[in-house]
């Protein structure tokens, strides 16, 4: 029995907007998949996106600040049903850029909500389920075993289950450097993924 469509956004982290990295071409893979299967996708480039990064808390707080982008950035999120995040780990985490973007896009009054006396919140984003894809130099054992995948764990549990996104699947992509075999092989996963919408 075939699944229902879904509706899927495929945000591509790395921060070169030149679309030449590997990071495109596996988010336009999982797009590819995901389209083929008869899921609606949307795709959004973080380093597109034209935005400043936070250096206050007040700013974070009042929506009013919300850059345009932005906004655009979260109509895409209410929109969908998935989101897909594609980036390279960079010095043992995400990119800055794309830190700064989850920084922008998840605040009060959209991620989360205070709840009466201010300790606790409300998750905004309840009812979406991730597919976190990160590509790295080192073997993913090696990130997964010795480093714990701190960064993507913290990924996880600190900014998408905090807002109320999950399930969350991931996706970890070692040894990327002039692989052509290796990149081809996580390119037809990816592809088959989108198909799966998982």
């Amino acid at each position: 029995m075939r699944k229902a469509a879904r509706h899927i956004l495929v945000i591509q982290g790395h921060p070169d907007p030149s679309g030449r990295h590997f990071c495109d071409a596996l988010a336009a893979a999982y797009a590819d998949g995901a389209r083929a299967a008869g899921h609606r996708v949307r795709r959004l480039r973080v380093a597109r996106i034209e935005f400043p990064l936070l250096s206050r808390r007040q700013d974070w707080e009042t929506a009013a600040r919300t850059p345009e982008a932005i906004r655009d950035a979260q109509d895409a999120i209410v929109w969908a049903e998935h989101l897909v995040i594609v980036y390279p780990l960079w010095l043992g985490s995400m990119p800055a850029r794309l830190k700064g973007f989850f920084e922008q896009v998840l605040r009060p009054g959209f991620a989360i909500e205070p709840l009466a006396g201010g300790r606790l919140w409300a998750q905004c984003l309840k009812g979406r389920s991730a597919h976190i894809i990160v590509t790295m130099g080192m073997p993913g054992t090696v990130y997964r075993l010795y480093f714990r995948a701190h960064s993507l764990k913290a990924l996880e549990r600190n900014i998408l289950r905090f807002c109320g996104i999950g399930p969350i699947r991931e996706t970890v992509i070692g040894m990327v450097e002039g692989a052509a075999v290796r990149r081809a092989r996580a390119l037809e996963r990816v592809r088959r993924d989108g198909g799966r919408a998982r």
